[in-house]
């Protein structure tokens, strides 16, 4: 009954959502900015809640998720240039998430047999090679990147993406391979020990954390009218991994709460653009300080909600 409780709770969360920013955009009340920082918000949510699968729950540290987000922004670019309707959009950021997922199992397939800084060091690797394969395509137009990129994202679309995005992987966490992911974090050797093929979970979360990070990918580059390789380098996968941190390693909650939260501090910095990087930085640091697992651990929001509704009842049944 609890899990049809968080279900119901969940499904609530985002109806209640969509409809008051669809309401807010209706009457205005959202410009082209705010609209800009709502996208870029839901983008960051994608790629830090599928990283996190990546790192948090399967235990595998990535630092190459930005180079999956560069093919899909640059397969999705590419294909709406050419059909610039609705259809070549869904066409464009379904064929470059797949692409991204097909990269991350033939990356995976060698690299995931490393671990620890190693694995993280190679995916590093992967991602730049990616990003300078793109810095000298023709097609892709080199250093100069794409530009005049149809805008084709909406709310909908938005909104669609994203929901749809964190309940595949909520899904996919407390399905069977899902757990098993996990157990592999908890411990890589007793997984074995009990019959778990590791190699081929890692690869599967792997694969799956590219394929939704090529969707994060589509989004911006349907949004964003333009994309260069240097927009997908170190510093941008270094970004999600600081969302990944301060959320909460292991929590998907985490992943979406430390989204809006940092990009709403740094939007309100932006007032100050010489203090900006240091005012950020010094609220990162104390973040790790005072909460070094994050803001919300490796728990979820719905867990939290229902924890005190068990300690309310406990407290009205003793005291009746």
């Amino acid at each position: 009954m609890g899990k049809h409780k968080k279900r119901i709770l969940q499904l609530a969360f985002f109806a209640a959502t969509y409809l008051a920013v669809a309401a807010l955009i209706r009457a205005g009340t959202i410009n082209d900015f705010s609209f800009a920082v709502i996208v870029t918000i839901c983008i960051n949510i994608i790629l830090s809640s599928s990283l996190n699968m990546v790192t948090g729950f399967a235990g595998q540290f990535s630092l190459g998720h930005a180079g999956f987000m560069s093919i899909g922004a640059y397969v999705c670019a590419l294909t709406i240039l050419r059909r610039p309707t609705p259809l070549g959009f869904l066409l464009g950021m379904l064929g470059g998430a797949l692409l991204a997922a097909l990269v991350g199992l033939l990356v995976g397939l060698p690299t995931l047999r490393l671990r620890g800084d190693y694995l993280a060091i190679a995916t590093l690797g992967m991602a730049e090679i990616i990003r300078v394969v793109f810095l000298n395509l023709e097609i892709t137009n080199g250093a100069a990147g794409l530009s005049f990129i149809p805008q084709l994202v909406d709310w909908n679309w938005l909104f669609a993406a994203t929901a749809g995005t964190l309940l595949l992987i909520a899904n996919f966490l407390n399905s069977s391979p899902g757990r098993a992911c996990i157990a592999i974090q908890e411990d890589e050797v007793a997984a074995e020990a009990v019959g778990v093929n590791t190699l081929r979970y890692k690869v599967t979360v792997f694969s799956l954390g590219a394929f939704f990070a090529g969707i994060g990918g589509a989004l911006y580059a349907a949004y964003f009218y333009f994309i260069k390789p240097d927009l997908f380098g170190f510093s941008r996968s270094v970004d999600i991994l600081v969302i990944v941190v301060v959320g909460g390693m292991g929590s998907l909650s985490g992943s979406v709460v430390a989204s809006v939260l940092l990009m709403v501090v740094s939007t309100a910095l932006q007032a100050y653009p010489a203090l900006r990087m240091i005012l950020y930085s010094l609220l990162l640091v104390a973040v790790m300080l005072f909460r070094p697992q994050g803001l919300m651990g490796s728990k979820e929001v719905a867990d939290l909600v229902f924890t005190r509704f068990r300690r309310a009842e406990k407290t009205e049944k003793q005291g009746g």
